[in-house]
């Protein structure tokens, strides 16, 4: 049989097998099953670690558990480490490679060559010769060095290192978000705690006084428009109870979700003392541009993005330039016909791809319009960074006029229910004057905790456009307790606007993963 079929079988059965695997691949879904037990695992891997609540939730130990335990803090947190991967693998790119081979080969048939004479081209009157096993191994060394994959990696190595920055400050941006979202929550589930069981008991008292009413007007003791004008007003009451309960059904649970504890408990708060602070309206506005300026996330990812604009101008402009590769390395072959079975290979070669020389100006001019563009989104950067803090600023001082307000009408409704109900006791009052007003005193206490809430939201977004941290870097990997002291200790000092901290020398808090220094 001639050698080229007896190859040609069996590369005809491999090459059918092959495509017959290919054309049985087929979308494969996932079960229920699977479905079920991976959501299962997902949920316990989530509870992993997370220690168990004791008593009421106060703001400091919710911030902290946020900031320990959070899933989405937690997925920051890895993508910075994903890019702190990336860019320590990418700086091995800057070493020479330096490659081992080994290899066999087989023939099953002899390589016999035949040769011409070089002065008549004649046949050689030489028998044909062999000049190369059927079968040999061969083993090398190289290493290979090459100076513009070495630029190419040295800049997307200083890339890289940025890149870790930028998810620093992204996890930073991440976390002022988060302690906004958790406050924000937390005071709604105060304030659910503390009117559950006044909506509740004034709903008591409206559904008997409605009782009452329907009677009444069933027995003929009223003027039947009287009786449904009566009815009617109870009903707006019980509708704005009902609203109110509505709204504040949830807090409990996005507070649970926020700070990563069992959805299905019955979660209690524990409202903080602390006041609101004027002081931080004190602070010559100049003073916080400036604190702005140094710590905003945004602003200081603006400035890393355009650093790795400007590497990629140097990147571009380096491929422009020739490429001068050196190698070297030793040799070795178990071929008997080979005198010289190992041997050392040099060799230095040069490239240069003329025609890019047509593209030179095109690809200076494209770098140079990346740099200028992110010149100029770190400029618009600056500009909204600087206005949001005014603007957080003002939002500040708007809610904090608003809480007072609306604490003023509260206790002032409030001593009119209390009159109330003395009169109804001695029944100069009906049970509708005391119903609707228990119920504008709730809506005012309801009213009184929104602009509460309002107003640390806004302390939250001022906080965030100045880049003040709520707690020290590394605050996850240390103790829950020793962690909410430390948020604690960060809200008294936001509390008492410091202004050693605002007047102290300002140096950026790097993340505590940022590389070393290029």
């Amino acid at each position: 049989m001639p050698a080229t079929t007896k190859f040609a079988i069996p590369a005809g059965i491999v090459a059918a097998l092959l495509l017959s695997g290919c054309a049985s691949m087929n979308p494969t879904p996932l079960t229920t099953v699977e479905l079920v037990s991976t959501s299962a695992e997902d949920r316990a891997l989530a509870q992993r670690d997370v220690e168990p609540l004791s008593g009421a939730l106060t703001l400091e130990e919710a911030m902290a558990r946020a900031i320990k335990h959070n899933l989405d803090r937690r997925t920051r947190v890895l993508e910075e480490s994903l890019a702190q991967g990336q860019f320590e693998a990418g700086r091995y790119d800057m070493l020479p490679k330096v490659v081992a081979n080994a290899g066999y080969r087989y023939r099953d048939e002899e390589i016999i060559t035949r040769s011409l004479d070089s002065v008549t081209g004649l046949p050689s009157l030489a028998n044909p010769y062999i000049s190369s096993e059927r079968k040999a191994w061969a083993t090398d060394l190289s290493f290979t060095w090459s100076l513009l994959d070495f630029g190419q990696s040295y800049y997307a190595t200083r890339q890289n290192a940025d890149r870790v920055l930028i998810a620093g400050e992204r996890r930073r941006k991440a976390l002022h978000i988060l302690m906004q979202d958790v406050r924000t929550a937390f005071w709604r589930t105060a304030t659910a705690q503390k009117l559950r069981n006044e909506v509740r008991a004034t709903l008591a008292d409206a559904a008997a006084a409605l009782d009452d009413a329907r009677k009444a007007e069933a027995e003929r003791l009223r003027n039947p428009l009287d009786a449904l004008r009566y009815q009617r007003q109870l009903l707006e009451n019980v509708r704005l109870l009902e609203a109110i309960d509505q709204e504040l059904s949830t807090a409990a649970i996005e507070l649970a979700s926020l700070v990563n504890l069992p959805l299905v408990r019955t979660l209690q708060v524990a409202e903080p003392a602390q006041a609101l602070s004027r002081r931080w309206l004190q602070i010559p506005a100049p003073k916080l541009e400036e604190l702005a300026i140094a710590r905003n996330a945004d602003l200081r990812e603006s400035f890393y993005n355009a650093r790795i604009a400007a590497d990629e101008t140097r990147r571009t402009l380096l491929k422009l330039f020739p490429g001068l590769s050196f190698s070297f390395g030793p040799h070795h072959s178990t071929d008997a016909y080979l005198i010289n079975d190992t041997w050392r290979e040099a060799g230095l070669q040069l490239s240069y791809n003329l025609l890019g020389i047509l593209s030179a100006p095109a690809q200076r001019r494209m770098a140079e319009a990346g740099v200028a563009v992110a010149q100029q989104r770190r400029m618009a950067t600056q500009m909204a960074v600087l206005t949001q803090v005014h603007v957080a600023r003002q939002q500040y001082a708007n809610a904090l006029a608003q809480f007072e307000r609306a604490d003023g009408i509260w206790k002032v409704d409030a001593e009119i229910a209390s009159h109330v109900v003395r009169r109804e006791q001695a029944q100069m009052q009906t049970k509708l004057d005391r119903v609707s007003n228990q119920t504008a005193a709730i809506l005012s206490q309801l009213r009184r905790y929104q602009a509460l809430s309002q107003a640390h939201a806004a302390a939250g977004r001022l906080q965030a456009s100045l880049g003040m941290e709520p707690t020290p870097e590394g605050g996850a990997a240390v103790p829950l307790a020793q962690l909410t002291q430390s948020v604690g200790a960060s809200l008294k000092q936001w509390d008492e606007a410091s202004l050693e901290a605002i007047t102290a020398p300002l140096t950026p808090a790097e993340p505590a993963t940022a590389p070393a220094a290029k």
